[in-house]
């Protein structure tokens, strides 16, 4: 039995395992996740990613741990962004907070298909024609750029397209009925916002990974890493969405670290053939983009924060503060 497959053993095993554990047990009634029992498994996931990455260490090697390292930061970092999307759909449904670790889970139970899928048909892209790695950094450098550019994206769940075509097929209610999905209503079955949320939260998932599986591509194009870094970061997502929640405005120039390390990762990509830039140096490029970006959001404070008059006048009649 070959290290790699080993490694695809203990990967499923413990996988399936902390997610039956979080479905049957820990979730299986509706609760408010209080910040300490997200601290404890956002604790727990960035453990477990820690030590499989010891294993690939052990099993395959100082470069394989390395980029397993890298990937797993980049998604990581930017999965953050995908919060921001999440606090957005909720507070638009009218979802309570004890009800949504249920469509979190079921969201990133998804996610873990459409990763699969997603991860290897790029993995066989680049494999089959190496040219289609220069699209994918030309991609990536667009899409860090319009992120640096345009910031904050306000977003409209009720024009995302999935969402409108089950509408086409699928009654609706207009309020919610406990943690149900669906609801027998007037002899009718139909499905509630819980369920309109979740299709939301999926459809956005599938975005985020149009991005973010190429920025992993760029680092390695072996499934194996790219896959696994994958699932542990967005498997510790939902313990980390409600232990930031309350403090997400506070990380006001993540998005700018976050589009410039798109942009970085795409320029290496691009330039593969030309130089191949250590994995090393990228995991401290990655990592010194991102601790800029939380450090300006920590000590720089907006004007209206500091002042919110102005330079010692009085406010003008009838201004309202600019709440971003």
């Amino acid at each position: 039995m070959s290290n790699e497959v080993i490694l695809w053993i203990i990967f499923n095993v413990v996988v399936a395992g902390l997610l039956y554990v979080d479905l049957k047990i820990i979730n299986r009634h509706a609760h408010v996740v209080s910040i300490r029992e997200a601290a404890f498994w956002s604790v727990v996931w960035i453990s477990l990613a820690l030590l499989f990455n010891l294993g690939i260490y052990q099993f395959m090697g100082k470069q394989k741990a390395l980029e397993f390292l890298t990937a797993y930061v980049i998604e990581k970092s930017l999965s953050v962004d995908n919060l921001f999307v999440f606090i957005m759909i909720f507070a638009h449904f009218g979802v309570e907070a004890r009800y949504q670790p249920r469509i979190l889970h079921w969201g990133i139970l998804g996610a873990l298909v459409m990763r699969f899928v997603l991860i290897l048909a790029g993995v066989q892209l680049i494999n089959a024609f190496h040219w289609i790695i220069y699209i994918f950094g030309a991609f990536l450098v667009y899409t860090g750029i319009k992120m640096g550019i345009l910031g904050e994206q306000r977003i409209e769940p009720e024009e995302n397209t999935l969402l409108r075509l089950f509408r086409r097929f699928l009654p609706f209610t207009k309020e919610n009925f406990g943690e149900d999905f669906f609801v027998k209503n007037g002899g009718v079955w139909r499905a509630t916002p819980l369920f309109a949320a979740l299709i939301v939260v999926e459809a956005s998932d599938l975005v985020f990974a149009v991005d973010s599986i190429p920025a992993v591509l760029a680092i390695t194009p072996d499934f194996f890493i790219v896959y696994t870094s994958n699932v542990f970061a967005i498997l510790g997502l939902r313990a980390l969405y409600f232990l930031l929640a309350g403090v997400m405005g506070m990380f006001r120039y993540l998005k700018i670290g976050l589009s410039v390390v798109l942009c970085y990762v795409g320029i290496k990509m691009l330039l593969v053939d030309v130089y191949k830039i250590p994995t090393g140096v990228s995991l401290g490029i990655v990592l010194g983009i991102l601790a800029l970006s939380i450090l300006a959001s920590v000590l720089i404070k907006k004007k209206h924060e500091e002042d919110p008059h102005g330079s010692g006048g009085q406010a003008p009649a009838g201004a309202r503060e600019n709440p971003r």
